[in-house]
């Protein structure tokens, strides 16, 4: 066992996962921008496409934390509405406080069987992010600039658009608006102060607009919000990196089916519901944190063999060449050969750190910290 984990920590199959995601990547890529061709004949044509396009890149990811690491995530929720689960359109609100909380969305869309289709409220930069960016333009995914100025007609127009959407899909929301910090957290608690609101202890202030707009837009064809309330055993703290290291963690998420129903059509009123949800949502944390378990009956999704087969398809077609480069470069014994493939290795280990760091806290987003933001508001 020790033996794997070392081979897991390798930095040689790390480069090799790097490889497979990134020539793949931009493979389908390529193939996307050709199905532009269809959009003016045959809409639904190219959204179902796209999606099956969109599901051999994600669920690469998603194969890291299920097969290569053996993360599992346990869900609690009412066993009468499990059912209900990967067969609805649903508006997902995941509160946004470890590296892997997209990545942990990502396993449950896969397991209930809707990866490819799955949305997001993503800021517009990552549009512009090759293979990863691309894919989600080529989906439909909802892009902002988180300036409601801006966002207030381009978003919605956006939103309109997934009405006659062919595929069943969630659409996740991190209402919070950017990844929990300390520093973050004292800068919204004193905007929640100087609103009147309650305090959070585990949980940013919610940002009320796009939520609101989201659920306006697609009120009707969605029909229920998955309020997810995402913690992990033994106070761990996951990272891509360990996930990259083999590392297992144990995810648990807490999920609750709210019918559109009971969401007030009124702006005003819908944040106000928003906000009492997060003070549920921060309630249901702490107890966590005192007795290790959510409300609910736990449940544990089978793990579905495409996200590996899908890997393995890709590396076998990928691999086998560029290895047979790899062994005529270094055959042919020249300096400038050997030089520049020790140059692209080592652009290639920058690539991959780069990538890595993408995703770390204390290299996130500076959006919600007082020197970026003095005012914040909904």
């Amino acid at each position: 066992m020790d033996l794997i984990a070392l081979l897991k920590s390798q930095f040689l199959c790390h480069l090799i996962f790097f490889y497979v995601f990134i020539a793949s990547g931009l493979i389908v890529n390529i193939i996307q921008l050709f199905t532009l061709v269809l959009w003016p004949i045959n809409k639904q044509l190219f959204r179902k496409i796209n999606c099956r396009l969109s599901y051999c890149i994600s669920s690469q990811l998603v194969m890291l934390l299920e097969w290569w690491s053996g993360t599992e995530c346990t869900i609690y929720t009412d066993p009468h509405v499990y059912p209900k689960y990967g067969k609805e359109n649903a508006i997902v609100i995941l509160n946004h406080k470890f590296e892997i909380d997209f990545l942990c969305g990502w396993s449950l869309s896969e397991r209930l069987g809707i990866l490819g289709n799955s949305k997001v409220l993503a800021k517009k930069e990552l549009a512009y992010v090759p293979i990863i960016g691309w894919m989600w333009y080529f989906t439909e995914m909802i892009f902002c600039t988180r300036k409601w100025e801006q966002d207030r007609q381009t978003v919605a127009k956006s939103l309109m658009h997934l009405r006659d959407y062919p595929e069943k899909y969630l659409f996740l929301i991190h209402c919070e608006g950017t990844r929990f910090t300390e520093k973050k957290h004292q800068i919204s608690m004193q905007v929640a102060q100087a609103k009147g609101l309650p305090s959070l202890k585990h949980h940013l202030l919610p940002r009320t607009k796009g939520f609101a707009i989201t659920v306006r837009c697609l009120r009707g064809v969605v029909p229920a919000v998955y309020d997810c309330t995402l913690n992990f055993r033994n106070n761990e703290n996951p990272t891509l990196l360990g996930v990259l290291n083999g590392k297992k963690y144990h995810a648990d998420c807490y999920v609750r089916r709210i019918p559109m129903e009971d969401i007030p059509d009124d702006d005003d009123q819908c944040s106000a519901w928003l906000h009492k949800l997060y003070q549920e949502k921060d309630a249901f944390q702490e107890e966590y944190y005192r007795t290790g378990i959510f409300p609910e009956t736990p449940k544990v999704p089978p793990r579905r063999p495409w996200a590996l087969l899908n890997w393995l398809f890709w590396a076998s077609l990928l691999l086998y060449p560029f290895f047979r480069f790899l062994v005529s470069m270094v055959s042919s014994g020249s300096s400038v050969t050997l030089a520049s493939f020790l140059i692209v290795f080592c652009m290639a280990s920058m690539g991959v750190r780069w990538m890595i760091g993408v995703t770390e806290i204390d290299k996130g987003s500076a959006y919600g910290n007082s020197d970026n933001r003095h005012k914040q508001s909904d």
